[in-house]
């Protein structure tokens, strides 16, 4: 059995893509009021085109928001506008 099945990424906005991680860490008691920035980059080896800088996070909410954020990131993708 083929474990290695690639899933497409959904492309989204940078707006929507604030939405989502704003929403995912407020669900989780331990990251609520944890402030980000989503930042654009060039598409990277995995595909990615889309970072996080997470600031103001608590020490014990650490592995809970880099967790939510790695699994947004593997689900979405930053929109390329012509």
């Amino acid at each position: 059995m083929d474990f290695e099945t690639t899933f497409a990424k959904t492309p989204a906005t940078l707006d929507e893509i604030t939405r989502r991680v704003a929403h995912a860490l407020e669900r989780h008691p331990r990251c609520r009021g944890v402030q980000f920035d989503i930042i654009s980059m060039p598409r990277s080896r995995n595909g990615g085109n889309w970072t996080i800088s997470l600031r103001a996070i608590a020490s014990d909410a650490v592995w809970e928001a880099s967790d939510i954020v790695a699994d947004i990131q593997e689900a979405y993708e930053l929109a390329a506008f012509a």
